[in-house]
């Protein structure tokens, strides 16, 4: 059996009851399904406030049997990418370039810090997000430091509800490329969030 399609049955825990479930099929998750076969690796994104450098948001791409962002109570909305309960699929390159853009705006910019890890650890920490379940919000750094505690080599990564901890921890980690992306987009996320919708409806 496909271990890719073993995971979209995957039944999930619920992480805590204020937060909204969302389950999108099993046949729109497998035609989403996207992999970069290069290797296995994990990024995380910290959004981070342009004046006081306060961490607003916590996020991680995770590229196993194939590639999603874990994205814990997450407001980014869209329709090439379906969710399950803050686990978004079918994350191309190009995908996770307007994930970014919607985050990156006059006010804030998003941080990125790439590591590679061997593909049992990606594999695990996949399970791990799948299983997690819906995240109330002003969870995710707790939700993404805890799942990254469980990782063979993130052990000192602190459990936190700061997401500038959890980026700080994960920069000590050995071999971590970082790159930042800043944009010019209007405080206001709706604003990017219609011209995103607007570039992916014309690519459909």
């Amino acid at each position: 059996m496909d271990r890719r399609l073993f995971l979209i049955g995957l039944p999930l825990t619920l992480a805590g009851c204020a937060a909204q479930e969302v389950w999108a099929p099993d046949d729109v998750v497998a035609r989403a399904m996207f992999r970069d076969p290069d290797n296995s690796y994990l990024t995380l994104f910290t959004m981070k406030n342009n004046g006081s450098g306060n961490g607003a948001h916590t996020a991680l791409l995770i590229n196993a049997s194939q590639r999603v962002i874990f994205d814990p109570a997450g407001s980014f909305v869209q329709t090439r990418m379906p969710e399950r309960n803050d686990v978004l699929f079918g994350v191309t390159p190009e995908l996770e370039r307007f994930y970014i853009s919607y985050h990156a705006r006059v006010t804030y910019h998003v941080v990125a810090q790439k590591v590679s890890v061997a593909p049992e650890v990606a594999e695990q920490a996949l399970m791990l997000a799948l299983a997690n379940g819906p995240v109330p919000q002003a969870h995710c750094a707790r939700a993404t430091s805890r799942l990254l505690r469980q990782l063979p080599g993130f052990e000192r990564v602190r459990q936190s509800w700061g997401p500038n901890n959890v980026s700080d921890d994960f920069a000590k980690l050995p071999g971590v490329e970082t790159r930042e992306y800043r944009e010019d987009d209007p405080d206001d996320k709706s604003v990017a969030a219609a011209r995103i919708a607007a570039e992916l409806a014309a690519i459909d």
